[in-house]
């Protein structure tokens, strides 16, 4: 497979913008190359008759696959057909993840609930629930964090003042240590070999990844 080929698969996969040295890092090429298998690649997403639905959007150290302009209304037209449906329990249990662990990446997310939770974190970012930005730290290219408008409508003004925040953080972080390592390096193969389409039926997905 051609290096822009596999580029295109792992944005895709991974749903969220990407860091173009964990690219070079997993394909094992300099960034000229990569700088190049880029410039194909949005070539070839932008082939004159084409009607390619995606575009490739860049930062000056990430890159992300998104929606052609062309195709705005039709997801505008998506977005409220998905602001209709009610969060259901996994929406709830990945939001209540943000709300007292957030700033938190996908990856950490994946790792506190068993399964890929990348659809129903663009659920509840359409729904203004939550937003992506980049991490301070710079370990994790992309987090997660709860919307002030969130917090506005739970009537706090900072998620220490949710219940019993404290004492979760506290659960959380004895979860990280009474599990091997090796589970992350489980939930990071999950998440290289999941698709991230977004299911119509979430739950009935999520509920097959459980028992499996």
């Amino acid at each position: 497979m051609k290096t822009e080929s596999q580029i295109e698969s792992i944005l895709f996969v991974k749903g969220e913008p990407v860091k173009h040295s964990t690219l070079c890092e997993v394909l094992d090429i300099s960034t000229e190359e990569l700088r190049n298998a880029l410039v194909k690649l949005e070539q070839n997403l932008q082939i004159e008759g084409s009607e390619r639905g995606i575009r490739l959007v860049q930062t000056t150290d990430t890159v992300e696959l998104a929606a052609a302009p062309e195709a705005h209304e039709l997801v505008e037209t998506l977005n409220k057909k998905e602001l209709t449906k009610r969060l259901g329990r996994a929406g709830l249990e990945t939001l209540t993840i943000v709300l007292y662990q957030g700033p938190v990446s996908r990856r950490d997310i994946d790792y506190i609930r068993g399964v890929n939770s990348t659809a129903i974190l663009r659920n509840l970012t359409i729904r203004g629930l939550i937003e992506r930005r980049e991490s301070e730290d710079g370990k994790q290219a992309i987090v997660y964090q709860p919307t002030t408008q969130l917090l506005r409508h739970l009537g706090i003004s900072s998620t220490k003042e949710l219940p019993e925040h404290d004492d979760i953080g506290d659960k959380v972080e004895q979860f990280y240590e009474t599990n091997e390592p090796d589970d992350v390096q489980a939930i990071e193969q999950d998440e290289e070999q999941s698709d991230t389409s977004g299911s119509p039926d979430e739950e009935r997905s999520e509920s097959q990844q459980r028992t499996s």
